[in-house]
C-alpha cells in the first residue's frame, strides 16, 4: 500500500473494537480515532483538533494530558482487548489511570478512570472530559449537541449517527457540570477552555461544529483515590444510543468490562493453545498480534489495513481500507488456528465486491464500496483494469487453504460457481501470449505496472488451488484448464524470471519485456512461499545468498522492501526504511531450510523493535528505529503470527 505520501506516525498504542465501534487511543491516552458503525469507515473524531481531551484541575491549576506535563504510558492486556494507560503529573501530584475497552455486547467506549492524589493532604480534584466530533467524517458544521437532564447525559448527533456521553463518580454520582459550545470556527478554541477556572458554564445546546465538556468533582484524601466511570454509547439512532447508555447506567460499567474480558478470553482460546508451544519471550507479542488483527476486522467481513489516521494530518489519505491482499495475509494465521467466522465473512465480502470480469479491485471501503485509487485504466498505449492481480490470486489461494482446513463441503456449494470459478477463469485468461506469464498489472507495492515475479508466483499457486477445488466440485474440464495454465506459467517463469547477472529473481518484466533487475524481497518470498521455485532449487539458493550478501551485509537484520525504496524515506543512506514483513519473510525461509540461527536472530530483532505498547508499525527508521507510516499495521502483526506458527509446526513435528 504505497500511496504517494510522506509522513511519519507515532501511531496508536491502544486500539479497541467490537467489529462495529473501533476506537484508537493516542500516546496521551486520548480518543483520536472513533469509527462507527464500520471498522475503518466514518471516523467521527480524526485529526489534531478532534482528539478528545482529558484534564485535571486542582489547587487553582488545570492540566490536560496532552500539554506536555504528564508522563504517559499505555499498553494492552495480555488476555483481552482492554487498554491500560497511566499518566503521572509530578507538578500537580496527580496520577490518572485508565482501563479502557469497547463493549463486546454493546457499542460503547467504556473508561474506568482511577484518580490518585499523590499529595500529603486532602484536595478538591476535578476531572474534565472533552468530546469533539465531526460526525460522519463531515466537516460541514451541521452537528448538534444537547444536554439531556432526564438521562444525565450529553448527546451529540447528526443524521443517523448518535453518541451519548455519560459518567458516574463515587459509584452513583453523575457529572455535576457540563458545557456545550463551538470549536474550530468563529474564533472558538473549544469548550475545554471553559474549564480553565475549574468551573463550566452549563450551556445546554449548540449546533454547527460542536463540542462538549463534562466535569466530575472529587474530594480525595492524602494518598487516596477515587474512580470515575465514563462512557460514550454509539447508535445509528438517538433511541439506540440512549438504550445502550441506559444499559451501562443501570448495569454498571464494571459488569460490561467484565463481560467483555470474558468474551475475549473465550475468543483467544486457540491463540493461547498455540502460544503454549512458543518460548515465553514471544507469547505476549503473539497474543497481542492476534488482538490487533481481530480489532481491525469489521463484523461484515472487511479487514482494515490500519485505522491509524495520523497521516491525515499530513497527507490526502490513510490506510483505513480493505486491501484484499492485506486481508488475506491477516486472516492466514486465523485460518491456521481454526477460526471460522472471520475468514468466511471476508470471503463473502470479497465475493460481493468481485468485478463481473472476475477480478478484485485495488481496495474497498468497509461497507464494500470501491476505495480511492491512483491507478489508471490507461498505461501508455495499453488499456487494462486498474488492479493488482495478486490480490485476486491471493484471495483465491487463501480460500483453498481455508477449505482444506475446514473440510466443509458447503463452502464449495456456496462459493465455487459464484466466486472461485469466476476468479480462476480470469487468472487463466489474463496471460501475455508473448511471455506466457500473467499480463502486466500493478505490483503488490502499488507502484509499478509490470509482470512481477511475486504476482506470477501467487497466480501460479491460485490456479493450482482452483484446479484442486474444481476436482472436488466434479468440474473436470475447469480442473484441466486451470492446471494446464499453471503449468504453462511455471515453465515460462523458469525460463524468464531468474537473472544470472545478479543471481536473483527479477523484480519483474516491463510491458515491453525488459527485465527490472532490482532486488525486491517480494520476488524471493513469492517464489518460495507459493512454490513457483522449489525449496532447495538452484535459483532459490542463489537468491538467498544474494539477499544475505547484498541486503543483509554486516549482519543487518532490518530489511527494506527493495533496493532504494523511497516510500517515507527520511535519509539518503542505505537501501530504504526497514519493513517488519521483509525481515519476517526471510525468517520464514530460514525456518524452511532449517537455518534456525538466522531465523532466531530475525525474530528476536522484530520482537525487540515493537514499541512499548507491543505495536508493530509498517516501517522503522533505519538509524533511530522510529516507527514510520502507520502503527499498528495489521500485516506486520499477521506476518509475526505466521512466523510463530511456522516455528510451532516444526516443533510439533
Amino acid at each position: 500500500m504505497a500511496a504517494r505520501m510522506r509522513a511519519f506516525s507515532v501511531g496508536r498504542p491502544v486500539v479497541l473494537s467490537n467489529g462495529e465501534l473501533h476506537v484508537g487511543l493516542n500516546r496521551y491516552g486520548l480518543v483520536h480515532d472513533f469509527y462507527f458503525p464500520y471498522v475503518g469507515l466514518e471516523n467521527h473524531s480524526a485529526g489534531k483538533d478532534l482528539r478528545h481531551k482529558v484534564g485535571v484541575w486542582t489547587d487553582g491549576m488545570i492540566s490536560w494530558l496532552d500539554d506536555g506535563s504528564w508522563q504517559v504510558s499505555s499498553w494492552t492486556a495480555d488476555g483481552a482487548l482492554i487498554g491500560h494507560t497511566r499518566a503521572v503529573n509530578d507538578q500537580l501530584k496527580i496520577m490518572v489511570e485508565f482501563d479502557d475497552t469497547v463493549g463486546a455486547e454493546v457499542s460503547a467506549l467504556l473508561r474506568n478512570i482511577h484518580v490518585v492524589n499523590l499529595a500529603d493532604s486532602e484536595r478538591d480534584i476535578r476531572l474534565f472530559t472533552h468530546q469533539a466530533f465531526a460526525i460522519g467524517d463531515s466537516r460541514s458544521n451541521t452537528d448538534t449537541a444537547q444536554f439531556l437532564p432526564d438521562s444525565d447525559a450529553v448527546l451529540h448527533y447528526r443524521g443517523r449517527r448518535a453518541f451519548v456521553i455519560g459518567g458516574r463518580s463515587h459509584g452513583k454520582v453523575p457529572f455535576d457540570q457540563h458545557s456545550i459550545g463551538l470549536f474550530g470556527i468563529e474564533g472558538r478554541e473549544g469548550t475545554y477552555r471553559d474549564a480553565d477556572d475549574g468551573e463550566l458554564a452549563c450551556s445546554s445546546v449548540e449546533h454547527g461544529r460542536v463540542d462538549s465538556t463534562l466535569r466530575f468533582k472529587l474530594r480525595i484524601g492524602a494518598y487516596e483515590s477515587a474512580r470515575v466511570h465514563y462512557w460514550i454509547a454509539a447508535g445509528t439512532s438517538i433511541r439506540e444510543a440512549l438504550y445502550i447508555h441506559k444499559l451501562v447506567q443501570d448495569n454498571g460499567l464494571d459488569e460490561h468490562i467484565h463481560a467483555t474480558a470474558l468474551w475475549w478470553h473465550e475468543w483467544l482460546s486457540p491463540v493461547r493453545a498455540a502460544s503454549a508451544h512458543l518460548t515465553p519471550e514471544y507469547r505476549s507479542l503473539f497474543t497481542h498480534s492476534a488482538l490487533v488483527v481481530k480489532s481491525h476486522i469489521d463484523k461484515r467481513g472487511a479487514v482494515i489495513a490500519s485505522t491509524d489516521t495520523t497521516m491525515l494530518n499530513y497527507s490526502r489519505d490513510a490506510y483505513a481500507y480493505c486491501w484484499p491482499r492485506d486481508a488475506a495475509y491477516a486472516l492466514w494465521p486465523l485460518i491456521r488456528l481454526g477460526y471460522v467466522s472471520e475468514p468466511r465473512r471476508f470471503f463473502e465480502f470479497a465475493r460481493r465486491g468481485l468485478h463481473h470480469g472476475g477480478y478484485l479491485m485495488h481496495k474497498y471501503q468497509a461497507d464494500g464500496a470501491l476505495g480511492s485509487s491512483w491507478h489508471p485504466y490507461v498505461h501508455g498505449e495499453t488499456s487494462a483494469p486498474p488492479i493488482q492481480e495478486d490480490e485476486t490470486a491471493l484471495t483465491l489461494f487463501m480460500f483453498g487453504q481455508y477449505y482444506d482446513i475446514q473440510k466443509d463441503p458447503r463452502l464449495l456449494t456456496e462459493f465455487y460457481e459464484s466466486f472461485i470459478k469466476k476468479m480462476a477463469d480470469f487468472l487463466a485468461g489474463y496471460i501475455d501470449e508473448r511471455t506466457g506469464l500473467p499480463r502486466p498489472s500493478y505490483d503488490l507495492w502499488e507502484e509499478r505496472f509490470i509482470t512481477s515475479t511475486y504476482t506470477t508466483s501467487v497466480v501460479f499457486a491460485a490456479l493450482q488451488t482452483a484446479a484442486t477445488l474444481a476436482e472436488q466440485s466434479n468440474d473436470a474440464d475447469s480442473a484441466v484448464k486451470w492446471r494446464s495454465a499453471a503449468d504453462d506459467i511455471y515453465a515460462a517463469a523458469h525460463k524468464r524470471l531468474f537473472g544470472l547477472e545478479r543471481s536473483y529473481f527479477y523484480k519483474g518484466l516491463e510491458a515491453d519485456g525488459e527485465a527490472d533487475k532490482t532486488i525486491d524481497l517480494s520476488a524471493f518470498f513469492g517464489s518460495f512461499m507459493f512454490g513457483l521455485f522449489p525449496v532447495g532449487s538452484e535459483q532459490l539458493n542463489k537468491s538467498f545468498d544474494t539477499v544475505c550478501s547484498v541486503m543483509m551485509s554486516d549482519g543487518q537484520l532490518g530489511l527494506p522492501r527493495y533496493e532504494n525504496d523511497d516510500y517515507h524515506r527520511r535519509n539518503g543512506s542505505g537501501y530504504g526504511n526497514y519493513w517488519f514483513i521483509a525481515s519476517l519473510w526471510i525468517a520464514q525461509y530460514a525456518q524452511e531450510i532449517g537455518n534456525t540461527e538466522l531465523r532466531d536472530k530475525l525474530v528476536a530483532w522484530v520482537a525487540s523493535k515493537a514499541d512499548r505498547s507491543r505495536m508493530l508499525a509498517e516501517q522503522l527508521h533505519p538509524e533511530s528505529s522510529e516507527p514510520l507510516s502507520v502503527s499498528p499495521l495489521v500485516w506486520s502483526h499477521a506476518e509475526f503470527m505466521a512466523t510463530m506458527l511456522d516455528m510451532i509446526d516444526e516443533d510439533v513435528r
